[in-house]
């Protein structure tokens, strides 16, 4: 028998292309309700010209302009720091998510932030920075999700990852800019380590490795984050986590309520496979999940059953999701775990880093 006749493990779902990256790697993505793309790239040495951008005829341009991409220092509150996440919100409008963290740095006041651009008029219009109670020198703001019907403009939700410090949920009140934390050091928020997890990537643990071959568990928090289609709950899991939780919006955002009367309505929603770096929701209340180990992306229906959307050697490292109104859910590649901090200071990434779409007819969740 030859080497060619031998089984193989070939693809599942259909992986289309949209675009290749030759620069600094992508780690978020969002697509607009017209189908506008925008990208963004933290600040974590690959010293990208800008940290936020939007594809436009296979070109990255920074947005909204180059001055938001010129930050005078790590506590510009009229500048992008090192962004982590972007996500258009039910009614059109782009936010962007701060760290306010280049290289996983203490936060100084002024960095960490949640900003709203405009897309009618590309401008920004709103700029939330965090009072140091609650984005803490440790804190790392990771993802974001929106519901625009609660208060006078809404409410987002924040997952603080941090690999250093306390992990939690962040709520802001979009009119007033108030914010406060939530599930503040809950297990359900807090990394895995062996000997109770164990993650695997290409064939190798996934942990971060010194020069001399010495490891350290990967430590990161709550960083996958969703919404239910009605709103009710909100979904999370710690990137070193095989579990996924949920919590109470209701709860979240009751500030009458104590710590104890807030976790009482997390729920553990059992397992979903390891490095789950996204989470994402459809209209039609299905959840999808990023699985790194397996160059994967699943999906839990309504009736609790699991699917796997795609399987593809090409999806080094799924990392972010967006599903767009043409019903296709889009999915950043970047290999993040090829990075020199979990390859004994080699950087193993290999260009161009990839944005995938796949057709699931459905569309985003819209909570306005």
């Amino acid at each position: 028998m030859s080497l060619d006749q031998l089984a193989t493990d070939g693809p599942v779902g259909e992986l289309d292309l949209v675009h290749a990256f030759t620069g600094p790697m992508p780690t978020g993505v969002s697509v607009s309700h017209t189908g506008r793309v925008f990208v963004n790239f933290p600040q974590w040495g690959d010293d990208p010209p800008a940290t936020v951008v939007e594809l436009r005829d296979g070109r990255e341009v920074p947005f909204p302009d180059e001055a938001w991409n010129s930050p005078s220092g790590d506590d510009d509150a009229g500048a992008f720091v090192s962004v982590q996440s972007v996500v258009v919100d039910p009614a059109d409008r782009l936010w962007v998510l701060d760290t306010g963290s280049p290289m996983f740095q203490p936060t100084k006041p002024g960095g960490p932030k949640l900003v709203r651009v405009d897309l009618d008029t590309d401008s920004v219009a709103q700029v939330i920075t965090f009072d140091p109670s609650v984005a803490l020198e440790t804190t790392y703001l990771n993802d974001v999700r929106f519901d625009l019907r609660r208060n006078e403009a809404g409410v987002a939700y924040i997952t603080d990852s941090s690999d250093s410090g306390p992990n939690g949920i962040i709520v802001v009140d979009l009119a007033s800019g108030e914010a406060w934390r939530r599930l503040h050091e809950h297990p359900s928020t807090k990394a895995l380590t062996p000997p109770d997890l164990r993650m695997v990537v290409e064939g190798r643990e996934f942990a971060e490795r010194d020069e001399d071959g010495s490891t350290s568990p990967v430590t990161m928090g709550a960083d996958g984050i969703a919404i239910s289609s009605d709103g009710t709950r909100l979904f999370y899991c710690p990137l070193a986590s095989r579990r996924w939780y949920s919590v109470s919006t209701d709860a979240l955002v009751d500030r009458s309520l104590g710590d104890d009367e807030v976790a009482a309505t997390v729920v553990d929603e059992g397992d979903k496979g390891a490095a789950g770096d996204g989470m994402e929701t459809d209209e039609q209340g299905r959840l999808y999940v990023t699985d790194g180990e397996n160059n994967a992306v699943h999906r839990r229906l309504p009736d609790g059953r699991w699917e796997t959307v795609l399987h593809d050697p090409r999806l080094l490292w799924p990392d972010t999701m967006s599903v767009a109104a043409d019903g296709h859910l889009y999915v950043t590649a970047n290999q993040l775990y090829r990075q020199a901090r979990y390859q004994g200071g080699q950087d193993l990434r290999r260009k161009p880093y990839a944005l995938f779409r796949t057709p699931i007819d459905a569309g985003p969740v819209r909570l306005r």
